[in-house]
């Protein structure tokens, strides 16, 4: 099974990267030099963020 595209923008993975204080590491090494947990708070970031913006538009 091969990877899947990704789904968020380069510009939205840099800005929480840089929110949860990581985005050195991604400089350096590129995004597979992140840990696996970073990774996993940068998703719950991401949809954390798609929920706030749902709850905006329902308003």
């Amino acid at each position: 099974m091969g990877r899947r595209r990704g789904v968020m923008s380069d510009q939205l993975k840099e800005e929480i990267a840089k929110e949860l204080g990581f985005y050195d590491t991604v400089q350096q090494e590129g995004w597979g030099g992140i840990k696996a947990r970073d990774a996993g708070n940068m998703v719950k970031r991401a949809v954390e963020m798609a929920e706030q913006q749902l709850q905006r538009d329902k308003s």
